[in-house]
């Protein structure tokens, strides 16, 4: 697989404000929102798995849907971007009465 060109700063600042207003919508499942992060840093599965303190496959497993992350995972994975784990309310859902 041919290596990928670094991000700019200005690509990387776009990808992380995208990210953002997605969060913010409630339009990002874990696994895209994981995959999105790792992008936007500019990684391969390999690095970011290693910052994550995964392997790599842990990681793709996590990208995929199939994982089960701890707690301390999430936060390492939100923290770039000013992220807490939390609740989101899915489309479609209202708040309770």
């Amino acid at each position: 697989m041919p290596k990928k060109r670094p991000l700019t700063r200005e690509e990387s600042l776009a990808r992380h404000r995208e990210i953002a207003l997605r969060a913010g919508r409630g339009e990002l499942r874990l696994p895209e929102a994981i995959r999105a992060i790792r992008e936007a840093e500019g990684l391969t599965q390999a690095a970011f798995a290693e910052r994550l303190g995964l392997t790599r496959m842990q990681l793709l497993d996590l990208e995929k849907g199939r994982g089960n992350p701890k707690l301390e995972t999430l936060q390492r994975i939100c923290r770039p971007f000013g992220f807490v784990p939390g609740f989101v309310l899915s489309k479609g859902d209202s708040t309770p009465d």
